[in-house]
């Protein structure tokens, strides 16, 4: 048993969220409103709950434990209808004609996977119902309504009816075998594989709980630079006991499949995807898997892309390899998830078009059980980024969303940047594919192009760390990645509101000021780290501070100077026709927007443009000053959230205050030295002063870039 499950079995339910955060936001806090108790205990007295299954034993254990602890007493249920129970949760099929009749059209609407939950009068009394088609509807009502009475709605009249908009919802781990996690900040991989299958640790059960809270219902979990072990005999044994574990959850588990494994791991002496034994290889491994995991989701690829194998090993292109994969799970219903996250080294070529350049000629020619993840930019998770051209260039192919919850670009867990910021402005950004309104969310959801296989993924935060994901803001990220992969159109306000009631208090002297603290703290980070457009100026391999000097890697593209082009002249990334045409990419209007400086964003001005130091932005100061002030501006934003914190201390306990306290210290600390550093660095190009406002820095240039951290948190295990 790990430390934070004991923690959490040895917590009265009655207390709600523990100091570690372990409860992440399901502490169900008790109800201290008193007019709002009486209306729950009401809706609590007498439950009719149809219990026929695991997922359905898994919902109703949910709704025991949240109310128990919510209205702090135990909580009976009733496996018999009457006219005298407070509170009906039943599918279609169990409910009551009367009732069925005030639900039956809402039923109609909501698929597989959605709920209603209504206020029925029956007989002049009124009674809250909860009801789905399919027993996953009921588990995703159940926590809505936990969630709704976390929020300290009242339940009078309540009309709630809701269904996902995106099909696979999906968390990506990047955890390796031996337990570590590329770019996790937040301890060691969640699976135990030594003590699989036999063990179930705790942590699986309230992971999968956390999951089917927010809608998540897929899970790949192992990192996509894939190590072929995992589709062994004994590993597919301990992925089969997670599946269990998850399945009364409604999570589906994924693979990272290496397409080498039929050489590493099969015996064979090619793994061309167009060789028949290749291809009955990879069948009979969809086979014996299926034999042990009969819902198992399908294989997620990385092929050809940062020294990993793939299809072009052998001639073959994107196409040869998914497909080949695809037709081995098609008989089961299997899906892949195909990862268009390539470069080349070969390539000269603008690494933000190369993507583009070798997927969207194939538009149209995959298998329809294969969908192409798609990073939410064409560089790679940056603070900031325009959304990814291929969104607007490939109507005839299922394009699945990846964000990354995780922060390796955004301060690891020491920064407090909550990301349905930046999820929320990709998901509204407009492609104008089919004219104004096609919005990325639109293409999604396939609503765009009437595509009913859809998805989106997020890289996975979560470790072995006592509250799950190192910073307690960080749980957040997971949170809101769920909410959105479930409506992609929900505000981050929304979100951001959601969050802070379910996991600390509804008290709105605290909810205000910490709302506005979480729905400013993105663009904190863009202005301390990356403003105006700047971009992959981190330092090198563990993108751990800056280091816009780096300049020696093997690989241009790996390096810093390759991305900001700073001189003598200017700053930034020319990709208008005069530079690299990246713009060509995007579709009209959009494209003439984007090549003109003067009605080019200029939160993207320096990624499209390169531009000279005494450049006149649109509030008329330099490019220059522009620059240096948003560094600051980042700094102070900093501290004014250390100055709300400050004053949230009455609101929560000391233990949650000092946490947070300590890491916004860091952050402060850090946002100083961004700024210090790439101010000192671009100052020797523009060969001009800081502007009035901006503090000057304490340490030298040189002593920034003397600075190493070889043991920097998350940095990708060697592949040599």
């Amino acid at each position: 048993m790990t430390i934070g499950v004991m923690i959490l079995c040895c917590t009265s339910q009655t207390f709600g969220q523990v100091p570690s955060g372990y409860d992440l936001w399901l502490g169900y806090g008790k109800i201290e409103n008193v007019e709002l108790l009486r209306q729950y205990e009401q809706a609590a007295t007498s439950i009719y709950f149809q219990n026929n299954s695991e997922i359905l034993e898994a919902a109703q254990k949910e709704l025991k434990r949240g109310l128990g602890s919510m209205l702090d007493r135990a909580v009976d249920f009733t496996d018999s209808f009457s006219t005298a129970n407070s509170m009906v949760i039943a599918k279609k099929a169990g409910l009551d004609k009367a009732i069925m009749k005030s639900v039956a059209a809402d039923l109609d609407r909501i698929g597989k996977e959605g709920f209603v939950i209504k206020s029925v009068q029956l007989k002049d009394k009124d009674i809250l119902v909860i009801s789905a088609n399919e027993d996953i509807g009921i588990l995703y009502g159940v926590f809505r309504l936990l969630r709704f009475m976390q929020g300290h709605k009242t339940l009078s009249s309540i009309s709630l009816v809701d269904a996902p908009k995106i099909a696979i919802r999906m968390l990506n781990h990047w955890d390796n075998l031996d337990r570590t996690v590329e770019h996790g900040y937040a301890g060691f991989s969640l699976w135990n594989w030594q003590k699989l299958p036999e063990y179930i640790d705790r942590r699986y059960i309230d992971y999968a709980r956390a999951n089917a809270s927010i809608g998540i219902n897929a899970v790949s979990l192992t990192n996509v630079n894939a190590n072929a072990l995992i589709l062994t005999p004994m590993y597919l044994e301990k992925v089969r006991a997670l599946a269990e574990a998850f399945r009364p959850y409604g999570i589906k588990v994924y693979l990272t499949a290496r397409f080498s494994a039929p050489i590493e791991i099969g015996g064979l002496r090619s793994a061309d995807p167009l060789n028949a034994e290749v291809q009955q290889w990879w069948n009979d491994k969809a086979e014996e898997i299926y034999a042990q995991i009969p819902d198992f989701g399908g294989f997620l690829v990385k092929a050809n892309s940062e020294g990993q194998p793939g299809p072009q090993n052998y001639g073959r292109n994107h196409v040869d390899g998914a497909n080949m994969m695809a037709r081995a799970l098609q008989p089961f219903d299997g899906k892949v998830i195909w990862r268009a996250f390539v470069y080349s080294e070969h390539d000269a070529d603008d690494r933000a078009k190369q993507a583009y350049s070798e997927f969207v000629p194939y538009d149209g020619q995959f298998m329809e059980n294969v969908l192409v993840q798609t990073k939410n930019g064409a560089i790679d998770f940056q603070p900031r980024e325009p959304f990814h051209p291929m969104f607007g260039a490939m109507p005839n192919t299922p394009l699945m969303m990846e964000f990354q919850i995780t922060q390796e670009y955004l301060g690891f867990s020491t920064h407090l940047v909550f990301l349905p910021k930046l999820f929320e402005e990709v998901l509204d950004a407009d492609t104008y594919l089919k004219g104004k309104g096609s919005t990325v969310a639109k293409v999604i959801d396939g609503s765009l192009h009437d595509k009913k296989m859809t998805g989106m993924a997020g890289v996975a935060n979560i470790g072995t760390d006592l509250n799950w994901t190192g910073h307690p803001f960080a749980q957040a990220n997971w949170y809101g990645f769920g909410r959105l992969a479930w409506d992609p159109y929900l505000s981050s306000e929304t979100i951001a509101d959601e969050w802070i009631r379910a996991t600390f208090s509804n008290d709105p002297k605290f909810v205000g000021p910490v709302r506005k603290m979480l729905l400013t703290s993105r663009e904190a980070v863009v202005n301390y780290m990356n403003p105006l457009g700047l971009h992959h100026i981190f330092d090198t391999g563990h993108h751990y501070g800056p280091g816009p000097w780096v300049s020696e890697l093997s690989r241009p593209e790996w390096n810093p100077t390759y991305y900001h082009k700073a001189d003598e002249y200017g700053i930034g990334f020319d990709r208008t026709p005069t530079g690299s045409n990246a713009t060509e990419q995007y579709a009209e209007p959009l494209r003439s927007m984007l090549n003109d400086p003067k009605t080019c964003p200029e939160e993207y001005l320096l990624w499209f443009h390169h531009l000279p130091w005494d450049y006149t932005l649109r509030n008329g100061h330099t490019l220059w000053d522009g620059i240096a002030l948003k560094y600051q501006e980042g700094v102070d934003q900093v501290q004014d959230m250390r100055t709300t914190w400050k004053n949230m201390e009455p609101y929560i306990s000391k233990a949650q205050h000092e946490e947070v306290w300590m890491l916004l210290e860091i952050q402060l600390k850090e946002a100083r030295w961004w700024r210090d550093a790439c101010l000192l660095y671009f100052q020797t190009y523009s060969k001009k002063e800081l502007p009035e406002g901006v503090e000057k820095p304490t340490r030298t240039l040189e002593y920034f870039k003397s600075l190493k951290f070889l043991f920097a948190p998350g940095i990708r295990p060697r592949w040599d």
